[in-house]
């Protein structure tokens, strides 16, 4: 494994269950870190609040950027209160909980605030392991997208996905092992109507993180 106790890395931060978990990761893994967030228009500002203060217990600096155009991109449920939410994901297409060219979006601003900082270590929390279908939670959008930004901004830029390859329940067991499964189960926000911690129960993203830590915790035992 390559040792990146010497270099410095960015953190693309939500204060959700997996961005949280990356965080922590990171914090074990590199030098020095910074969490980037971003307000892009998504239905809850308590996410932002959050992320801040999930930050703030881990020690490290905290960005807000705005990325509200994105909110005026393409119609969602996750940045248009108008749309009904879909609970479970539609045959033959991606849950309209799907914010086309968010993470392609976020990465390349992440990158762009790294190429200021000198920092070339960017970390995100997007699986394909576990997840609602969206294309760009995919491995071969990530390496895609890592190359392109390199030739964009004359970089090596490295793009570091923790998760990419466990499920939810991995995911939990992650967090366990940094020591942060408290903090994690209890000061996230991952519900996508806004509620901390265990959320709703029937959003697309409670139901992910609730079955996956009661198979976590049923391993445990």
């Amino acid at each position: 494994m390559t040792d990146y106790k010497n270099e410095d890395a960015l953190v693309l931060f939500s204060g959700g269950q997996d961005s949280t978990t990356c965080l922590f990761w990171a914090k074990q893994t590199f030098r020095n870190v910074e969490a980037l967030c971003f307000s892009y228009g998504q239905r809850h500002s308590l996410e932002v609040e959050i992320a801040r203060n999930i930050a703030e217990i881990a020690g490290v600096s905290f960005q807000l950027l705005d990325a509200s155009v994105i909110s005026h991109l393409s119609p969602n449920s996750l940045t248009d209160a108008s749309i009904v939410m879909d609970e479970e994901q539609p045959a033959g297409s991606y849950p309209n909980t799907f914010v086309p060219g968010r993470n392609m979006l976020f990465i390349t601003f992440a990158a762009a605030v790294a190429y200021a900082k000198n920092i070339k270590h960017l970390v995100t929390g997007v699986s394909e392991a576990d997840y609602s279908g969206y294309p760009d939670c995919r491995d071969t959008f990530i390496h895609s997208l890592n190359a392109t930004i390199n030739l964009a901004m004359d970089k090596h830029f490295v793009i570091h996905t923790p998760l990419m390859h466990r499920d939810k329940a991995k995911v939990w067991a992650l967090a366990d092992d940094l020591g942060v499964f408290d903090i994690v189960k209890n000061e996230t926000l991952t519900c996508y109507n806004g509620i901390k911690a265990g959320g709703c129960g029937h959003c697309p993203a409670c139901k992910l993180r609730n079955r996956g830590l009661q198979e976590y915790l049923a391993d445990r035992k």
